[in-house]
């Protein structure tokens, strides 16, 4: 009974630590991204960094910004600061990525595209 109970418990150790393995995105770490105004009167371009964890996009300073990389690398972003907001889409390979992004800041309607680079 014992090695019977040892076995269950060592089994679902094994598969529980492979779910964790499995969690991981082959986009995680550090990116830097360059965003660039091809529309509107919005700042011509704009850099910042983020950070990818199983395929989540995280800004450490910007609360109200979403995204997520799904694992054939299309990434979907969202951020909100002050009156400007930006919504963008595109593809990450294993070191860049590119896409387009549109949005407003203040009254004016932008759109460009983006690029980025793993850090």
């Amino acid at each position: 009974m014992k090695k019977l109970m040892l076995a269950a418990t060592t089994a679902g150790c094994i598969l529980a630590l492979a779910s964790v393995a499995q969690a991981r995105s082959a986009y995680d770490g550090p990116w830097d991204l360059v965003f660039v105004t091809q529309r509107g009167a919005c700042d011509p371009t704009y850099n910042f960094s983020v950070n990818i964890y199983n395929g989540i996009v995280t800004h450490p300073n910007l609360v109200k910004f979403r995204g997520r990389v799904a694992p054939s690398g299309v990434v979907r972003a969202s951020v909100t600061v002050q009156d400007k907001y930006a919504s963008g889409t595109g593809r990450l390979s294993a070191a860049s990525g590119r896409g387009t992004w549109s949005g407003y800041s203040g009254g004016a309607r932008c759109s460009g595209y983006w690029t980025a680079r793993r850090s």
